[in-house]
C-alpha cells in the first residue's frame, strides 16, 4: 500500500478531489431537487401530486449506472456534448434526489396538521407555513436518515468509473491495471472513502446529538 501511495499520490489525490467535488454538487443540488419533490407529494393538488409522486416511483426503481448511462450516451447524441464527470455527477443528482425526497416527505408528514393550521389561522399562506413552521421540524426530524444518504452518495460517486470521470474509483482501476497490485490498490482506495465518509458520519451523529438537546 506503501508503494502504491508513494507511486500514485498525485493521481489518487486527484481522483479523490473529483470524488469529493462530485458529492459536493450531488449533495446539493440532490437536496433541493428532493425537498421541492417532497413538497410536491404531500400538496392538496392533485396535479403536482402525481408529478411527485411518478418522479419519486420511477428514479429510486431504476439502478444508479442506467440513469447515469442515460445522461452519458442519450444527451451527448441528442442534446448537447457533456463528459463522463457531468453526466455522473446529473445521474448521481438525479438519482439521490428521488430517495431525499422520500425521506423528507415522511418527516413533513411526521409534524402534527396541527402546527400548519396554527400558521394558517396567524395569516400565513401555504407556502410561508412550509417554509417556516413545517420545514424546519421536519429536517430536524430526518438528520439521521438524511446522513445515511449523504454517506450513500458519497460512496455512489463511483459510478464515475463506468463513465471516464477520472474519481478515485476510476484512478483505482487504472493502477491496478497496470501495476498488476490489485488488492493494494483497492485497499488504499477503500481508505480513502473512509478518509471522506467517516468525519461525515461523525458529524452526523453529532448533529443529531445536538438537534436532540435543543429540542430537549
Amino acid at each position: 500500500m506503501i508503494n502504491i501511495i508513494a507511486s500514485h499520490g498525485s493521481e489518487l489525490l486527484s481522483g479523490l478531489g473529483q470524488t469529493v467535488l462530485c458529492s459536493v454538487i450531488a449533495l446539493f443540488f440532490s437536496l433541493i431537487i428532493g425537498s421541492m419533490f417532497a413538497i410536491f407529494e404531500v400538496l392538496p393538488g392533485k396535479v403536482l401530486h402525481t408529478i411527485g409522486r411518478i418522479y419519486v416511483e420511477v428514479v429510486r426503481n431504476i439502478p444508479l449506472l442506467v440513469v447515469t448511462m442515460f445522461f452519458y450516451i442519450v444527451i451527448p447524441q441528442y442534446v448537447a456534448s457533456i463528459n463522463g464527470f457531468v453526466a455522473g455527477t446529473i445521474g448521481l443528482t438525479i438519482y439521490t434526489s428521488a430517495f431525499i425526497a422520500e425521506t423528507v416527505r415522511a418527516g413533513i408528514q411526521s409534524v402534527s396538521g396541527g402546527q400548519m393550521e396554527a400558521a394558517r389561522s396567524n395569516g400565513m399562506t401555504y407556502w410561508q407555513s412550509m417554509r417556516y413552521i413545517v420545514l424546519p421540524q421536519a429536517f430536524k426530524i430526518v438528520i439521521p436518515p438524511l446522513g445515511n444518504q449523504f454517506i450513500n452518495l458519497v460512496k455512489n460517486s463511483s459510478v464515475l468509473a463506468f463513465v471516464a470521470g477520472f474519481d478515485l474509483m476510476y484512478v483505482g482501476n487504472d493502477i491496478a491495471s497496470t501495476s498488476f497490485d490489485t488488492i493494494n490498490s483497492y485497499l488504499v482506495v477503500g481508505v480513502m472513502y473512509l478518509i471522506i465518509t467517516m468525519p461525515l458520519s461523525y458529524y452526523m451523529r453529532y448533529l443529531e446529538k445536538r438537534t436532540n438537546r435543543g429540542a430537549a
